[in-house]
């Protein structure tokens, strides 16, 4: 009974009956043969370890020892490196937002002309046109902006007049006032190099004095940086470029005298135009300047100036510090007397200019052509 049921699972890891192999087992050790009974004490005799007696004895015994795991070759692990981070999309727009913002305005610029845009025209962005260590310094502004400010020679049906403008692309876009262009049959532009140009009026804004003119064939000008007049405050060092009385590049420089100034202009084409003092009459306080400015006006939000400012400033560039564009002067009180009276010759102090940011606010309608 005993070894039937021995035998009933003789086999399971011995070979089967009838090979070579039957019966046979490894030298080493001496292990009862099938059908034969186990002797006792026999296995222990061999090995210096007590293991206990198999069921089976017909099976092997376990190796007196655990064979070592088998370890594939190659080096020696070590610790596991760093992942290295994907910059996904949102790590690339974060560093493109931080460079942007170091770059800041005068990136905007460069940007503008790459994709075609052809304009200085920046939103709330300044940049430093002069050095740092020479803001604030007449001669070094007017270096740097006065190749950015044209004379602009208008001829009327019974006269002329003599403006300024300011050179906001490079292909020849002007800003002036309207009230120096309004009403003319022809209008030449003159840069600071001397050269001249036709111009044709691309859209003007009665209601805000202002025209934006195109020179034809031009290129390659030194357009304007236009500043942020948002944060000008009185007292701030400003310095005016135009062409008084014909005198183109003429340099004066003073401070801001106030702001938000409510000025008063005419905005007929006839009121005020052609007259040969080049004194255009506004309002400002309750006072007319410079004659009657008529029934048909328009008031504005102005930046007041004590840089001298004179018949032919009218469209030039008011700017700061940095050699920003900060405003366009537009009106500047001029005594009848000058010419009789000694005391009463040159600039008095008061003068006014629409704020840059009105300008850049406007710029669309003008491009589109819009005349009112």
């Amino acid at each position: 009974m005993t070894e039937s049921n021995r035998r009933s699972g003789e086999y399971e890891y011995g070979a089967p009956q009838g090979t070579a192999h039957e019966g046979t087992y490894p030298q080493h050790g001496t292990y009862p043969q099938p059908g034969a009974h186990a002797q006792p004490g026999a296995y222990a005799q061999q090995h210096s370890y007590t293991a206990p007696s198999p069921v089976n004895p017909e099976w092997p015994p376990p190796p007196p020892y655990e064979p070592p795991t088998a370890v594939a070759a190659g080096p020696v692990p070590g610790p596991e490196p760093k992942k290295k981070r994907t910059r996904g999309p949102i790590a690339l727009l974060a560093a493109v937002a931080i460079v942007a913002a170091a770059v800041g305005g005068a990136t905007a610029y460069a940007f503008q002309e790459l994709t075609g845009t052809d304009t200085a025209v920046t939103a709330g962005a300044t940049t430093n046109v002069v050095p740092s260590s020479k803001q604030g310094n007449v001669a070094a502004i007017a270096a740097a902006v006065s190749p950015s400010v044209v004379e602009v020679k208008a001829t009327l049906s019974n006269g002329s007049s003599t403006g300024s403008g300011v050179i906001i692309t490079s292909d020849g876009e002007i800003v002036t006032n309207n009230h120096v262009i309004s009403g003319s049959d022809s209008i030449r532009v003159r840069t600071s190099d001397g050269k001249s140009y036709p111009a044709e009026v691309v859209g003007t804004d009665s209601s805000k004095d202002l025209a934006l003119l195109k020179l034809q064939g031009a290129s390659g000008l030194k357009t304007a940086s236009l500043g942020d007049s948002a944060g000008v405050q009185v007292g701030d060092t400003v310095v005016a470029i135009g062409s008084p009385e014909g005198l183109t590049g003429t340099v004066t420089s003073g401070i801001v005298s106030a702001l938000n100034r409510d000025v008063t202009v005419p905005t007929s084409e006839s009121q005020g135009q052609g007259r040969g003092d080049g004194q255009w009459p506004f309002q400002f306080g309750g006072r007319q300047f410079n004659g009657d400015t008529g029934s048909s006006t328009t008031t504005y939000k102005a930046i007041q100036t004590d840089a001298s400012l004179n018949p032919g400033n009218s469209g030039g560039a008011l700017i700061d510090a940095s050699g920003n564009v900060i405003g366009i002067n537009s009106a500047m009180y001029a005594s009848s007397q000058q010419s009789s009276s000694s005391s009463d010759a040159g600039s008095i102090g008061l003068g006014f200019a629409i704020p840059i940011n009105t300008v850049k606010s406007d710029l669309a309608k003008l491009r589109a052509g819009s005349g009112s």
